[in-house]
């Protein structure tokens, strides 16, 4: 039996450490992570924070909730919401809940929930409208993004190295290089290091 939205509203209200989502009307628990996963969702998130304005946007890791209709709701790895008080919720025991488009929304693979992000999560991202959306995989280095054009479509491109800049967020840039090694730049690399 289909869960109502109210029922799903009130187990994530419940059980906040449960980490539920609500798929076409059944509850499913965001299972726990690899570490690989959580240190590039922390480094992409201590990216943004320096980077953004906090009276313009804030960042959720694994917190808040993206919705699309009353039987779909998320939580992105990493989104960037924004900082108005308007956007929230008006009871503070409220579901922070976010219906309107996103400037980004991320996932980053991992062995249990990698298919499920491309198949599911991802194509009612972009049935939202999220004005980006970015896929990581740590395994393979890869930043796979997808960009809102004006007509409502998609534009996949993806990164391995160098400087990625939100479309929606001109004033940042993400470093995957530095993402990938968990170091700044001006770091040497352990190569030119004496042992």
């Amino acid at each position: 039996m289909p869960v109502t939205e109210q029922t799903y509203q009130r187990v994530a209200l419940e059980d906040p450490e449960g980490q539920w989502e609500l798929h076409r009307g059944r509850l499913r628990e965001k299972p726990p992570m690899s570490i690989a996963h959580n240190r590039l969702i922390t480094r992409l998130a201590g990216q943004l924070i320096q980077q953004l304005d906090d009276n313009t946007f804030e960042v959720r890791v694994n917190l808040g909730r993206t919705r699309r209709a009353d039987e779909i709701y998320y939580i992105p790895d990493v989104a960037v919401v924004p900082a108005d008080p308007g956007e929230l919720p008006t009871r503070p025991d409220a579901l922070e809940v976010f219906d309107a488009p996103l400037p980004l929304v991320v996932e980053v693979w991992s062995p249990s929930t990698g298919g499920y992000d491309i198949d599911t999560k991802i194509p009612e991202y972009e049935k939202r409208g999220d004005i980006e959306i970015w896929r990581f995989h740590p395994y393979e280095r890869t930043l796979t993004v997808r960009r809102r054009q004006p007509d409502g479509s998609y534009e996949t491109t993806q990164h391995r190295a160098g400087v990625v800049r939100p479309v929606a967020l001109p004033e940042v840039t993400i470093d995957l290089d530095v993402l990938w090694r968990g170091r700044s730049r001006s770091e040497p690399d352990d190569a030119g290091v004496d042992g």
